[in-house]
């Protein structure tokens, strides 16, 4: 069966990959179009009838395909021939800014994708060259191959458009099928946004300076009833412009806020440039835009609900844990993340946190580890550290990679710096987990974490959950090199202050455990959504093209608005997902009802207990009570290294003498880019390298 859905996905694929190979080429636009329109270009979908089944309906169903896909595969598991090759192909090339950290895979797409490019312009300036010049304005021959460039230029662009969006739909099914998940692809969103953004800027400028040769710079403004709107494009460059700006690294770091509200016009974006292309251009883009707002629409619905906050710890590093209350069917992957909402403190802001708790080991909670820097994350830590007996927090999630095999490899090492380290804090657990089965051959573990302070220790004491006996640790090989870079020796007195507190939430009335948003079988009924609205889609189109536009083209000898076709498929698009994800949504919720009664009363009976707080593994020299024995495991297995940076390539090549090591960093981009430089050198080629990244 997966192996049938496979082979159908990639055939698709492939098709679809070959009509924007050959859809800029003279023998397409003079050979098959005429053809494909005669028998595409129908009453029920007129001029867009060709684009619709070429290049939407395939990526919409393979969207559909992989749902099914992603659900028969309840346990992802890779055959070795596959690990295999993903292992090499995700062999670090190189290692440079601006683009980071690039892999054998995104390197080879990225070149492909370039070619694509520049073959497309190429044909596009071609068949404007030598076939066929635009020249209604009557200008010079070289003034009307400037304004062919200015929009063929667009047209390039509009390629990025057709894959912009698949990197940020949260919940993809699409991404999966390529080893990836939604935080791990951000970066090609960047990619594309900055490509698509100067292309389309090239394009502006290219028709100004073209019009005010040509003395016709006021159709800078004009709005056709019947052909492109330029005034449209205009306003979507404006805002387009204002999104890259504050997007840029520098700017988006200094000013996050502004950055995060710019970046929220993208509706308004998509608005104008689909009126700005017309619906016939639209079709080309549909697939990921229409998945997109599916995507979106469905994390709306899941944030609609109160999440139960259980507890929160205060670490002396002044930082948080969170822990949630979740439904025993939410199953997620170490090093996934949950977004957070708490309407205190804005009523908009949604924020990433790592998720360091094992869905497997940990079957009712979820927690979340949050460091205090920035204006949001200070605001919770004062709410969280006063007197407050509860608080409103929404969430989205957790999203993670749909398949996290650490057990493959002899040997892992897991290197951080700072906050770094609580991805690494689920794969510990994980691993805890996975050696309950006594015939799971668990890799020996070490975790190189490199802090600023002293204080910052306190992470450590997050490795195992509060409540682990030592049976559940016995057969965990796990050897822990902590470096302290700022402070030479331990500081020999702790402030009270600086105790590790615990702090206990009253349940309230709305609080819900955390759970799939479509419930347990989310991947098929995530696949019924997507099926559902867009045949709908279709069946309004043709309805509304065949029996309300088609009459006003050939009755009564107009021509109908082409503004008004474009925001036509936007709104019927958008009706068509509110309806089929709410119905579905509904539906899944009544029938899970009972459940969420069943886990809504266990979180009413739990019992409010009072803050307590406890000194730290690494700030006092007596032992603990309660947790005493499993963090004395973690302090026997650490080495404190005082006033020095861990020494990566030594730590690294020292590996040597094992047969598969895996090597997996999260921190600073500088570290980032020293240990993805040190497993691509060839020393060691035992090193297989995966950075995980949430600095976008």
């Amino acid at each position: 069966m997966r192996s049938l859905v496979k082979m159908l996905m990639v055939v698709l694929f492939l098709g679809w990959i070959f009509v924007w190979i050959m859809i800029s080429t003279n023998l397409f636009k003079s050979t098959w179009t005429p053809k494909l329109a005669k028998n595409l270009n129908t009453t029920y979908f007129g001029p867009q009838g060709t684009n619709l089944v070429l290049l939407t309906v395939p990526m919409m169903f393979i969207a559909v395909l992989s749902c099914v896909y992603l659900h028969v595969q309840k346990k992802p598991t890779q055959p070795q021939r596959e690990w295999k090759l993903k292992r090499r192909m995700g062999r670090v090339i190189m290692v440079m800014n601006p683009l980071g950290i690039v892999t054998a895979t995104e390197l080879t797409f990225s070149l492909l994708f370039v070619a694509l490019l520049a073959w497309s312009l190429y044909n596009y300036l071609y068949i404007s060259y030598h076939v066929h010049l635009h020249n209604d304005d009557n200008a010079k021959i070289w003034q009307a191959k400037f304004r062919a460039f200015g929009l063929r230029i667009g047209y390039v662009g509009h390629i990025c458009w057709a894959f912009l969006f698949f990197p940020v739909t949260r919940a993809s099914t699409i991404l999966p099928l390529f080893g990836l998940t939604s935080e791990s692809s951000i970066k090609y969103h960047i990619w594309l946004g900055h490509i698509s953004n100067f292309l389309f800027l090239v394009h502006t400028l290219f028709f100004l300076i073209y019009w005010a040769m040509i003395n016709k710079l006021m159709e800078t403004f004009a709005w056709n009833a019947t052909y492109v709107p330029n005034l449209a494009g205009t306003i979507a460059m404006v805002i387009g412009i204002a999104m890259w700006v504050t997007s840029l690294p520098s700017f988006r770091r200094k000013k996050f806020e502004l950055f995060f509200y710019t970046h929220h016009l993208y509706g308004l974006y998509i608005v104008f440039y689909v009126i700005h292309v017309g619906d016939s251009w639209f079709c080309m883009i549909l697939p990921n835009v229409f998945l997109f707002f599916i995507d979106r629409f469905l994390r709306f619905l899941q944030s609609t609900k109160r999440s139960r906050l259980v507890s929160a710890r205060i670490l002396p590093s002044d930082n948080l844990e969170l822990t949630f209350s979740k439904t025993p069917g939410l199953h997620y992957t170490p090093t996934s993340i949950l977004f957070l909402h708490v309407p205190s403190i804005s009523k908009l802001q949604w924020h990433p946190f790592t998720v360091t708790s094992s869905s497997n080991l940990e079957k009712d909670t979820l927690s979340v580890v949050i460091r205090k820097q920035g204006s949001w994350t200070q605001k919770l830590y004062t709410q969280i550290s006063s007197s407050i007996d509860s608080l409103e927090v929404s969430t989205e999630g957790p999203y993670g990679p749909n398949s996290f095999d650490v057990s493959r490899h002899n040997s892992l090492i897991l290197v951080s710096g700072g906050s770094g380290i609580t991805p690494f804090i689920s794969v510990i657990r994980e691993l805890i987990f996975q050696s309950q089965n006594q015939s799971t051959k668990l890799p020996d573990v070490l975790l190189v974490c490199s802090f600023k302070d002293y204080h910052d220790l306190a992470f450590l004491d997050l490795i195992f959950p509060l409540d682990i006996s030592v049976s559940d640790i016995s057969r965990l090989n796990l050897r822990i090199e902590a470096y302290v870079t700022r402070e030479d020796k331990k500081p020999e007195t702790t402030d009270d202050h600086r105790l590790l507190q615990t702090k206990w939430f009253k349940p309230q009335p709305l609080d819900s455990p955390i759970s799939p948003v479509l419930g347990p079988n989310n991947f098929l009924w995530l696949g019924v959504v997507i099926l559902s609205s867009f045949v709908m889609f279709l069946l309004l189109i043709g309805i509304v093209t065949r029996y309300y536009i088609y009459p006003v083209d050939h009755n009564t000898g107009s021509i109908y608005n082409f503004t008004y076709r474009g925001l036509w498929d936007m709104f019927l698009g958008c009706v068509c997902i509110f309806i089929s994800s709410s119905i579905v949504f509904l539906w899944r919720k009544k029938q899970n009802k009972e459940g969420e009664k069943e886990s809504k009363k266990q979180v009413q009976s739990v019992e409010f207990q009072t803050p307590t707080s406890s000194p730290g593994s690494w700030f006092h020299g007596h032992v603990r009570e309660l947790e005493s024995v499993p963090y004395q495991s973690i302090v026997q297995a650490t080495s404190v290294h005082y006033g020095s940076k861990p020494n990566l390539k030594k730590i690294l090549l020292d590996a040597e003498g094992s047969e598969d090591v895996g090597v997996m960093v999260c921190g600073p981009k500088k570290m980032r880019h020293e240990v993805a430089k040190i497993c691509s050198s060839g020393l060691a080629k035992n090193l297989h390298f995966e950075a995980i990244s949430f600095n976008w």
